[in-house]
């Protein structure tokens, strides 16, 4: 059981670079818009995509929880490669849409079930003095940084492969995307105490659920909003980025490299984000936070050429720092049986909000144009980060002196 389950800590890892390794993101825009399809097009595609995600995230996580994480993330890696493979003969937008339905039930079912999985094998393993180190929720930020990596190799990777053709991006993802699947064959499912599978029925579960994000920890509830706030606008700028490139004049054959360098960048800023927590302060990081990313939209609308490119870094930075810094405040409050689902009740609200937003986001594109769009990105996320951001930052103070109020109780009663 212990090599099994170191194996399966490393064995995550590689699964998470394999699944962030999709060649054919950093040109997908490029792609479709080379079968004719318009922007609103290309954002009605990632809008089933979403809603696929959508109806399938909370049950998905639920699954993995239940019936297990490994088979969730099997299946799930099962469905991304036919998918991806399903490229090699798409070429219309019906074929696109079936395509991101196929992703959008894989990666569902992946989804909160892989994070899961890596939090509890940490936990059984040091619970039982077999894993040292700094602990189970620095690992999430060591997955999400190794996610972002394999974004950016596979950036490069599109690149060297354009000098070929398009042809060959599509190829070369449609036979690495069985590689996730390999790799969950090698996993096994962490033990968790018996209480957590002697559960008393699904709808007592989902009360529990309930209960726990909207009336247990406020903290909890607080950080799954600001998730929701953060990880929206980073999905509207990841399929904005591409078409901003192409408005500001750079060539097809960068948009790899570039892509890497905004990769490389949210992996290194979720990597140093604990360091920079502990050296800055939660409330100044979230404020960090929110400026990087406002500055970015700001820098975006009114820069040209290759500045307002470089400004976009300023908002994956922010990325990095706000997935690694929140989802490990999240999971560290969660409760292990519900873990992976709450976590992907957290990426539903994502999800959920594209589904109608995203084609509008593409509407204004192609009427309104890329700077009278960012401004209203800038004009809507402004005040919605302060509505978010407030309260977490009093919650969180609150808990903490709640904490520090019960030890220094139990140190008298000593």
């Amino acid at each position: 059981m212990k090599r099994s389950l170191e194996n399966n800590i490393r064995a995550i890892y590689l699964l998470g670079f394999f699944t962030g390794f999709l060649v054919v993101v950093p040109v997908f825009v490029p792609l479709l818009q080379g079968y004719g399809l318009s922007m609103s097009q290309v954002m009605q595609t990632q809008a089933l995509f979403a809603l696929t995600i959508a109806l399938c995230e909370v049950p998905s996580g639920y699954i993995a929880d239940i019936w297990g994480r490994r088979n969730a993330i099997l299946v799930g890696s099962a469905c991304n490669a036919l998918g991806f493979f399903s490229l090699l003969w798409a070429d219309s937008f019906v074929d696109f849409l079936i395509y991101e339905f196929i992703l959008g039930v894989g990666f569902s079912l992946i989804s909160g079930a892989d994070l899961a999985l890596l939090y509890d094998t940490e936990v059984y393993l040091r619970e039982r003095g077999i894993r040292g180190g700094p602990g189970a929720s620095k690992s999430l930020s060591r997955l999400i940084s190794v996610e972002a990596a394999a974004s950016g190799a596979a950036g490069i990777a599109a690149s060297l492969l354009l000098l070929w053709s398009m042809d060959g991006v599509v190829i070369v993802q449609a036979f690495t995307g069985f590689a996730p699947f390999l790799l969950a064959l090698l996993l096994i499912e962490a033990p968790r105490p018996k209480a957590e599978k002697e559960l008393n029925g699904h709808s007592d579960n989902a009360r529990r659920i309930v209960d726990l994000l909207l009336f247990g920890k406020p903290v909890v509830f607080w950080t799954a909003f600001a998730i929701t706030v953060f990880g929206l606008l980073a999905v509207y700028v990841f399929w904005i980025y591409q078409k901003y490139w192409e408005l500001q004049g750079v060539p097809l054959e960068y948009f790899g490299y570039i892509w890497a360098a905004f990769a490389l960048t949210v992996s290194l800023s979720a990597r140093f984000s604990d360091a920079l927590e502990q050296r800055l302060g939660y409330r100044q990081v979230m404020v960090l936070i929110a400026i990087l990313a406002l500055t970015g939209l700001l820098g975006m609308a009114l820069g040209a050429g290759w500045l307002g490119v470089i400004f976009g870094l300023t908002i994956q930075i922010s990325r990095g720092l706000s997935m690694s810094l929140f989802y490990e405040a999240l999971n560290q409050r969660v409760p292990g049986e519900f873990r992976a689902t709450v976590n992907s009740l957290v990426s539903l609200g994502v999800r959920s909000t594209f589904i109608v937003t995203g084609p509008l986001l593409g509407i204004a594109l192609d009427t309104q144009g890329m700077q009278a769009t960012l401004m209203g990105l800038l004009a809507i996320f402004t005040p919605l980060m302060g509505l978010v951001l407030v309260p977490l930052v009093v919650r969180i103070r609150r808990e903490k002196a709640e904490e520090a109020l019960q030890a220094s109780t139990q140190a008298a009663a000593c």
